[in-house]
């Protein structure tokens, strides 16, 4: 049998619903991040870097683009004959066959490929989430605590930790109260989804759990561990750590990458993030062309003027057009003369001549006002914007828009166009 000190389970398999029309075709951890990058190459890099080389990636919601960028591991040393990276979907068995219902239930349902490296120790990740971290100190700390379980937390403003999961320690750092969410908290250290669990402990939970509805470690493994008397340790982290999971705070991140001095440094030499990179021409900057404190990707084309904007590989922007505050993905194309303020163009979107995306005050979306908000404006894959037309903040565009979807062309802020392949779902 082979054996391996640890392995990581990555959980990629989320729909990532509140980043609202960026998800409609792609999962979360796929999404682009900082013009290079996607989501899952963090903790992927993390994995290597930590000198981790077994790695099990959960996927399920739209994963095909997330498994082509990963395909063997090759740009995280993750090509190996013994370990490296396996892409992990549910599958059909004799029995019980199920999607993943839970983050737990998708642990479970990868018990054979975990037992056939007998490790000591399971690293549990998520895929979302924007940091980095040395997995090698938190599993020293949790050999030297002789815990049973150690959970990454990270201090947080207490009049925020309302919002998280929150780990209750004592003097040693055990923990000896889980609250998610309260009221009233006890404590400041939150839970950063982020597990070491020593193999005999997680094994026999996940299978005295299987039949839990919706089986998830938050709800249901953490606590019935500590019932048992298991040992569980809080490991605090201060470095910086993000959870893109909104619209506004994918955008703030984004942004933060392009400060004077960036909080999260993307341009350090002992720890690299990798990524997938596709053979493509260099970028171009005219001679015509403004641009100021942003990140420009591999093969874009810039003519017009960009100010404080992450533009992806591929980009075109063209004469005349001004892109701020804004978040431009691969392949799109931003026309002559066209104006972005503070909004996000997936993948491929394509912007007409003359259009205005981002203008005047901010209003509720009428679709989805917890997703659309944060003053920005948000363009999906490969979706158009006619020529001409003028859009506000908290809005949502998603298809082949025509110049006759926009009364007097415009969409007011608040507005959303949904197209799909079923046809228009959501109006103005």
């Amino acid at each position: 049998m082979i054996k391996k000190e640890m392995i990581a389970m990555l959980l990629a398999g989320g729909q990532g619903s509140r980043l609202g029309v960026l998800t409609d075709n792609v999962a979360k951890p796929a999404v682009s991040f900082g013009g290079k990058y996607r989501i899952i190459d963090f903790p992927l890099s993390n994995c290597i870097n930590s000198g981790i080389d077994t790695v099990g990636v959960l996927t399920q919601y739209r994963p095909l683009r997330l498994n082509t960028h990963i395909g063997i591991g090759i740009p995280w040393d993750l090509d190996r004959n013994v370990g490296g990276v396996t892409v992990l979907p549910p599958y059909e068995k004799t029995t019980n066959t199920d999607w993943y219902t839970g983050t737990a239930n998708a642990i479970y349902q990868n018990l054979e490929y975990m037992e056939q490296y007998n490790p000591d120790y399971v690293l549990i990740l998520s895929g979302d989430h924007i940091y980095k971290m040395d997995y090698e100190v938190m599993l020293d700390y949790h050999k030297a605590s002789g815990a049973d379980i150690t959970i990454a937390v990270m201090p947080v403003p207490l009049e925020e930790a309302s919002r998280f999961g929150i780990m209750v320690t004592d003097e040693k750092g055990r923990i000896t109260d889980f609250q998610e969410k309260p009221e009233h908290p006890a404590s400041n250290l939150a839970s950063m989804g982020i597990y070491i669990f020593s193999w005999p402990v997680l094994k026999e939970a996940l299978i005295r759990l299987k039949d839990q509805c919706n089986l998830d470690f938050g709800m249901h493994v953490l606590p019935y561990c500590r019932e048992r008397g298991k040992r569980l340790f809080a490991y605090e982290f201060n470095g910086y750590w993000k959870d893109v999971g909104t619209l506004g705070s994918y955008w703030q991140a984004n942004m933060e990458l392009i400060d004077v001095i960036p909080e999260f440094n993307l341009y350090e030499e002992f720890w690299k993030i990798y990524t997938r990179g596709d053979i493509i021409p260099p970028d171009y900057i005219s001679s015509d062309a403004v641009v100021d404190k942003c990140i420009i990707g591999e093969g874009a084309e810039i003519y017009g003027e960009v100010h404080n904007s992450v533009i992806g590989p591929a980009v075109r922007i063209a004469p005349g057009a001004v892109v701020r505050d804004s978040i431009v993905m691969q392949e799109s194309v931003i026309g002559e003369g066209a104006l972005l303020d503070k909004a996000i163009i997936a993948q491929g979107g394509v912007i007409g001549d003359h259009a205005v995306v981002g203008f005047g005050e901010d209003a509720p979306n009428e679709y989805n006002k917890k997703v659309y908000a944060f003053g920005l404006a948000t363009v999906g894959e490969n979706a158009v914007v006619p020529p001409k037309v003028r859009i506000g903040r908290n809005t949502a565009i998603l298809g082949e828009t025509l110049p006759e979807d926009y009364p007097d062309g415009e969409l007011k802020s608040g507005g959303s166009i949904i197209k799909t392949n079923e046809g228009e779902e959501a109006g103005r």
